[in-house]
């Protein structure tokens, strides 16, 4: 495999960020995903970084060098994870189950695969032109599905970011499997939350891709949406791909002479946060190395389970 990767995250003008981001890739399969912990309920971050450590563990055990299936690899995972963080909200006597949205794609032998639960998006471009974007798990799209309102009225409608699956909480999440793709030398896929699809347009988005260095495309997307929405807006994050060896670049990633056993994960660092962790209202909220700590502990009783079994 031939590829150039870059993905980042901003937390824009909320107090802290909850979305986690990674890639994995081994000498014949590439995992990309986001996590985009909902802000809505408590502990978000901890579904999110649930879902990020757990896929990426996950295809480090089982892409050695390639998945046996990867439709239904991402499909169990996500339910995996969906019982983990159940699991995790009784452990730690939570008031409710964190959750979050989640895209994931796996690229293995020219073919692309999708996953995906709730607003969380996938973009797939050939020579300028956008090929597929997944649809969202939401109120609105669900809507405009049925006729009641019209693709204009989704953009401002006030249950636009309103969604109906996600991974975590008390229903099962309906998990999208996207028929899988195939890409061509220079294609361009790019996985992103809905902070920032929610502050450029669909357009936007395409035209900023059209650049040569994919790290340069998705900052200036990145800096064009930070800037739409400088005082309302979210946390944005974005992982973009370009397929191929096509373009040179620094960031390029040749697998031809990995060995067959060989895996990585690269994660997005964590961006600041202006969280005051001495107010009291924020006194049960779980810090980062809580985080860490509990998803580590359920890891090793997984482990002891399997061995068990």
């Amino acid at each position: 495999m031939k590829f150039t990767i870059f993905q980042h995250s901003r937390q824009g003008p909320r107090p802290y960020n909850l979305d986690r981001l990674a890639y994995s890739y081994s000498k014949d399969s590439l995992l990309l995903m986001i996590a985009d912990g909902m802000g809505g309920h408590r502990h978000g971050e901890v579904a999110a970084q649930l879902a990020v450590a757990t896929l990426t563990d996950a295809f480090q055990r089982m892409a050695l060098p390639a998945l046996a299936n990867p439709a239904k690899f991402l499909m169990s995972q996500l339910h995996l994870i969906h019982d983990l963080i159940a699991k995790v909200s009784e452990e730690q006597e939570m008031l409710e189950a964190p959750r979050t949205t989640i895209v994931a794609a796996v690229v293995q032998h020219g073919m692309l695969y999708c996953a995906h639960a709730g607003d969380s998006r996938l973009y797939h471009f050939r020579d300028g032109h956008l090929l597929y974007r997944t649809e969202d798990h939401s109120i609105v799209q669900s809507m405009y599905n049925k006729g009641i309102i019209s693709k204009d009225e989704m953009l401002h409608h006030p249950y636009r970011h309103k969604i109906f699956s996600c991974l975590g909480g008390d229903v099962a999440p309906k998990i999208a499997i996207t028929e899988r793709q195939e890409l061509a030398e220079g294609d361009t896929v790019l996985l992103c939350t809905d902070g920032l699809w929610g502050a450029v347009s669909d357009e936007e988005i395409k035209y900023a891709m059209l650049g040569a260095s994919i790290s340069e495309n998705v900052t200036a997307l990145l800096d064009t949406a930070e800037a739409a929405d400088a005082d309302q807006g979210d946390n944005m994050s974005a992982i973009g791909l370009q397929w191929g060896g096509r373009l040179d670049s620094q960031l390029a990633v040749s697998t031809l002479q990995l060995p067959p056993g060989f895996s990585t994960t690269i994660m997005n660092p964590l961006t600041h946060t202006n969280l005051d962790f001495n107010d009291p209202s924020l006194a049960d909220d779980l810090s980062d190395d809580d985080i860490e700590r509990t998803i580590a502990e359920i890891q090793i009783a997984l482990q002891k389970t399997k061995r068990n079994k």
